[in-house]
């Protein structure tokens, strides 16, 4: 039996709101698993719904950001943005954010696949240089072996979801002139 394939989407604004309540389930189930992406718990589905209603929806609406999802096997299994908000003086950068992959969902692909994605929109959009930050292990093992470079490090960043303690942050980056 084949392994089920994944296909990745960029939403637009009635595709976003289609996806909303599954959007919120997979951030929720991320940050449950201890996913560094700015919660702490405990982290309420009203606070994931928020987030994409009042941060993400406004931008992505705007053009400023993109949002993808993946599908595998016919169910929305992980998503990431492309930030291309910046400054004149940085039109050639992006940054990545919310590459998340619903747990029972790992391991599958599907956030390589998300991130063969942004860099070909991101090089679409004429941005050559992608910037993230992670705190997670296996994240930046994934980055890495996508080409990606650590930049740096950075203590106490951001606090821990579950404990009261601050975590180190790194800065990978990628120029996709080299790839």
């Amino acid at each position: 039996m084949e392994a089920p394939t994944t296909t990745v989407a960029a939403l637009d604004p009635a595709s976003f709101t289609k996806a909303l309540d599954r959007l919120t389930d997979i951030l929720r189930a991320c940050v449950r698993e201890g996913a560094s992406v700015g919660f702490v718990a405990p982290f309420e589905r009203h606070e994931a719904r928020a987030y994409w209603l009042n941060r993400v929806a406004p931008a992505h609406a705007a053009g400023a950001k993109v949002v993808l999802i993946a599908t595998l096997g016919g169910e929305v299994a992980g998503t990431a943005q492309l930030d291309l908000d910046s400054m004149p003086s940085k039109r050639h950068h992006a940054e990545v954010s919310k590459v998340l992959v619903d747990p029972a969902h790992r391991r599958a692909g599907v956030a390589r696949a998300l991130m063969g994605e942004i860099e070909r929109r991101a090089a679409k959009e004429g941005r050559w240089l992608l910037t993230l930050d992670t705190a997670g292990d296996a994240a930046e093992a994934l980055y890495r072996s996508l080409g990606y470079s650590l930049a740096g490090s950075i203590p106490h960043y951001a606090r821990d979801a579950f404990e009261d303690r601050y975590d180190a942050t790194r800065l990978i980056y990628k120029d996709l002139r080299r790839s």
